[in-house]
């Protein structure tokens, strides 16, 4: 029998995940199946318990069930310490391994697909949620000069910046959005999920250094409103959250089977099926 592989979410019918794993076992000649599980919002881990109890090796987790599938782990790994969220979960028997592989994605799409190179940039990451926490310490971690964690609850971001600190980063601050004026930035990352509605971050329009990249977390949406508005306000390249998704399944794909696929022809297939950045 195949090995059984799941991502579990609420929603999850959108998710992209199972096509994914089905291209990088096919890329790999890995015997496994991958499918996608709705959890009810207060059955979380009677689903996870479910699916492990009935074989299943692994599951990735999507929103809104992170942080329980962090509480969940009887075994975490330093980066999924870090987050403070779990997105990959491994099952050895009755242990529960918790993983997080979000901020290498983010990495490795920044600076393998995008040859954007970190280190000594200045970075403003947009939002103080899960996503933003996820890639914090992994964006530091690569030498950036300075990075500001911008959201409308500064106490949030301040929260955040606290976290890093404490970790040993000092080259981090925590803003209102109001307060980024005469600020400029060599990559904007936007971790909010305001895209998602059809909004825009309220950004001064200055905060876009010369050859700046603005980079949208969210993805098969084609050009968003902050996209747009980093297009019409400096920044010299745009790009979207499709390559980070795509370099966190192989990572996770990796922690389960022990190899890790090509990710270069997942993205441009992917990518040929959804809406473009225009």
């Amino acid at each position: 029998m195949p090995d059984r592989y799941a991502v579990i979410g609420n929603p999850v019918a959108h998710s992209r995940s199972p096509w994914i794993h089905a291209e990088f076992a096919r890329q790999t000649k890995q015997d496994l199946t991958y499918e996608a599980i709705l959890a009810p919002l207060d059955g979380f881990a009677r689903a996870v318990d479910a699916f492990r109890e009935a074989g299943g090796k692994g599951m990735n987790v999507t929103l809104p069930f992170k942080q329980e599938a962090f509480d969940l782990s009887g075994v975490r790994t330093p980066r999924a310490e870090q987050a403070g969220a779990v997105n990959t979960l491994t099952f050895e028997g009755q242990r529960i391994l918790g993983d997080n592989t979000d901020g290498i994605g983010l990495i490795r799409d920044l600076e393998e697909n995008l040859e954007f190179t970190l280190d000594g940039r200045r970075v403003l990451l947009l939002g103080a949620g899960g996503a933003a926490r996820g890639v914090l310490l992994p964006l530091l971690s690569r030498g950036v000069g300075r990075l500001v964690i911008a959201n409308r609850t500064v106490s949030r971001a301040e929260a955040l910046a606290g976290i890093a600190r404490a970790a040993g980063f000092e080259a981090v601050a925590a803003r209102g959005y109001g307060a980024l004026s005469g600020e400029a930035f060599d990559l904007v990352i936007n971790s909010t999920s305001v895209s998602l509605a059809g909004g825009l971050p309220p950004l001064p329009p200055g905060v876009f250094a010369p050859g700046a990249l603005a980079y949208e977390m969210a993805y098969g949406m084609g050009t968003t409103p902050f996209l747009r508005f980093a297009r019409e306000n400096g920044a010299a390249r745009i790009a979207d959250g499709l390559g980070m998704l795509v370099e966190q399944a192989a990572e996770s794909f990796q922690v389960w089977r022990g190899i890790r696929p090509a990710t270069q022809p997942v993205i441009r297939k992917l990518a040929a099926e959804l809406p473009p950045l225009d």
